[in-house]
C-alpha cells in the first residue's frame, strides 16, 4: 500500500482522504497524526508580533510633512533607527507610535501645535552682535532665515535659532521649533521593533 522511504512511509493521497478525521484541520486533510500534533504544539509557542513600547529600539521609514510639504522623508532611502524615549522625536509623535506593531504602515494628521507645541513669543530673542563675535566666529555674517546653533547654558547639548531680523547692534533669533504652531502629517512604516 505504501513505500518505505528514509524511515517514513509514503501513503497515496486516496488513503489520506479515507483516513481524514471528521473535524476540519487548519492544514486541510493532508497532515494528521503525530506530525500534526508536533506542528500544533510549535504553533502555540510562536511569539506575537512585537509592538512599540517605551524604550523600544525601532527601525522604520517615516515622512513628516508640514504646510510647505515634506520636511523629512526616509521612504526610498535608508530606514531610520532610533530608541523611543531618547528625545529623537517629539514626545507627541512618540505617543502616536506607541502600540504600533512591526510591519504596520499608518498615516495620521496632527493638529496645529500638537506635534511641536504652540509658537511662543518669548522664544524670539535679540542677541547682541558683540556676544555672537565673542562666542562664535568674529568674522561671521548672518543671513535672514539662516539657522545658527548655540551651546546650551549648561554646555550639555545645543539649541538652534533662525535669524529673523538683523539690526545694527543685535540679531533677532527665533528659537521656536520651525513647525511650532503648525499642523503636520506623519506616515510611518514600522520595519523592526526590539
Amino acid at each position: 500500500m505504501g513505500q518505505e522511504h528514509g524511515g517514513f512511509k509514503r501513503v497515496s493521497s486516496s488513503r489520506l482522504s479515507k483516513s481524514a478525521p471528521s473535524a476540519p484541520s487548519p492544514l486541510g486533510n493532508v497532515i494528521h497524526g503525530p506530525f500534526y500534533n508536533r506542528f500544533s504544539l510549535q504553533k502555540t509557542h510562536m511569539q506575537a508580533t512585537p509592538t512599540i513600547q517605551a524604550g523600544s529600539f525601532l527601525t522604520l521609514h517615516y515622512r513628516l510633512s508640514g504646510p510647505q510639504g515634506d520636511i523629512i522623508n526616509t521612504f526610498g532611502g535608508p530606514a531610520a533607527t532610533l530608541t523611543l524615549g531618547n528625545a529623537e522625536l517629539a514626545p507627541a509623535i512618540e505617543a502616536r507610535l506607541l502600540g504600533l506593531a512591526e510591519g504596520e504602515h499608518v498615516s495620521f494628521d496632527m493638529a496645529a501645535g500638537e506635534a511641536f507645541g504652540e509658537r511662543n513669543p518669548d522664544m524670539l530673542q535679540w542677541v547682541p552682535k558683540q556676544l555672537l563675535s565673542t562666542f562664535g566666529d568674529a568674522d561671521a555674517s548672518y543671513l535672514l532665515g539662516e539657522v545658527v546653533e548655540f551651546p546650551a547654558p549648561n554646555n550639555e547639548g545645543k539649541y538652534a535659532g533662525a535669524v529673523v531680523q538683523i539690526g545694527e547692534d543685535a540679531i533677532l533669533f527665533d528659537f521656536n521649533h520651525p513647525l511650532a504652531g503648525q499642523a503636520v502629517s506623519l506616515e510611518v512604516q514600522v520595519i523592526g521593533v526590539l
